[in-house]
C-alpha cells in the first residue's frame, strides 16, 4: 500500500474529530505548491467544481506525475492536498489503479463536505484520472 495514502488515513484517525480535520485539510492547502498567473488557464481549469479550480501535471523523467493545483476556496484547496497526497508523483498505471472510492471510505470523507463539494472533488479525480489515461494511451 501507498505510504502517502496510508499517512493520510492515519492522520485522519489520528484525528478527534471533523473540526480537526478540516483544519488539516485546510493546513494540506496552505502547503500547495504555488502555480503562476499563467498556469491558471481555461486549459487547466477543472470544470464541474462551484469555486475556481486548476490542476496542472508536470511530467517526470521516470514517467511519473506530479500535480499542482490551486483554487480560489480554502476547504477546496485543502481538498486539493488530499488528492495530491493520494495522487501526485505516480506512475499512469499506479494512478489507474487507485481505489479512490474506498479511501474517501476509509476517510468518512463524502458524509462531511457539502454535495457540491463532492462533485467538485469528483471533477478533479477525474481531470488527474483522465490525465494519467492519456499518458497511458500515448
Amino acid at each position: 500500500m501507498d505510504t502517502q495514502i496510508e499517512q493520510l488515513k492515519a492522520t485522519f484517525e489520528m484525528l478527534p474529530d471533523w473540526e480537526e480535520r478540516y483544519r488539516f485539510i485546510i493546513d494540506l492547502g496552505r502547503k500547495l505548491e504555488p502555480l503562476d498567473d499563467e498556469e491558471r488557464n481555461e486549459a487547466t481549469r477543472v470544470r464541474g467544481c462551484m469555486s475556481q479550480v486548476w490542476l496542472v501535471a508536470d511530467e517526470s523523467e521516470d514517467d511519473r506525475l506530479h500535480f499542482r493545483g490551486d483554487s480560489d476556496a480554502h476547504i477546496v484547496r485543502g481538498l486539493i492536498g488530499v488528492l495530491l497526497m493520494i495522487y501526485s508523483d505516480k506512475t499512469p498505471r499506479e494512478i489507474a489503479e487507485i481505489d479512490i472510492n474506498q479511501i474517501f471510505i476509509d476517510l468518512n470523507l463524502e458524509q462531511h463536505i457539502t454535495m457540491n463539494r463532492r462533485n467538485g472533488l469528483y471533477s478533479m479525480v477525474e481531470t488527474i484520472q483522465r490525465t494519467a489515461n492519456r499518458q497511458l494511451d500515448s
